[in-house]
């Protein structure tokens, strides 16, 4: 059963997936002007884009692997056939993790790896270079997560120095599973 929550807001197609809210803009009787981090910056940021955000990819509380997996390949193959960037910026956030209070959805340590392992072979499909960073993730088992898909990013190729020739199309590999465990 959803948890029952009122973070999905309707979001035309014209528009990104973000979440945003003004109180994210961190204000204390003006004492934010004097610290060195930009506690505005996230409306900023939504300033820079409203116009951009087009793909509105809904997972509701506690969301598995496979479907996780199946929205991840559809959306981020689909994105890539209307648009083709110089550069892909992929933010492999852990905080999809089973049991992070914040992330509220149920991925396994394996979905997360091979959600990575899913990103880097739709990229690399599409001779795209590709900058991972990690992000999010309150959990202390996610270094040994993050580490074991780099690891497996390395083993097949798709990161380091044969990584360039690598792509969805010349792989024996397919994507995803027939039933994601």
């Amino acid at each position: 059963m959803p948890h029952p929550t009122q973070l999905y807001q309707p979001v035309p197609d014209s528009r990104w997936p973000i979440v945003y809210s003004p109180r994210y803009n961190i204000t204390f009787l003006g004492l934010e002007k004097l610290h060195p981090f930009d506690a505005g910056k996230w409306g900023k940021v939504i300033s820079f884009l409203k116009e951009a955000i087009r793909r509105k990819v809904e997972l509701e509380w506690g969301t598995e692997d496979g479907e996780y997996l199946q929205k991840v390949e559809r959306n981020l193959g689909r994105a890539l056939q209307e648009y083709r960037p110089d550069v892909v910026v992929y933010n492999a956030g852990t905080d999809v993790l089973e049991g992070d209070r914040l992330g509220g959805l149920a991925i396994s340590a394996q979905g997360v790896v091979k959600r990575d392992e899913l990103v880097f072979r739709i990229v690399r499909g599409h001779q795209l270079p590709i900058l991972m960073v990690t992000s999010g993730g309150y959990q202390k088992r996610t270094a040994r997560i993050i580490a074991d898909s780099i690891l497996n990013l390395y083993g097949l190729g798709l990161i380091g120095p044969a990584s360039a020739s690598v792509s969805a199309q010349n792989s024996d590999t397919p994507l995803l599973p027939p039933e994601v465990p």
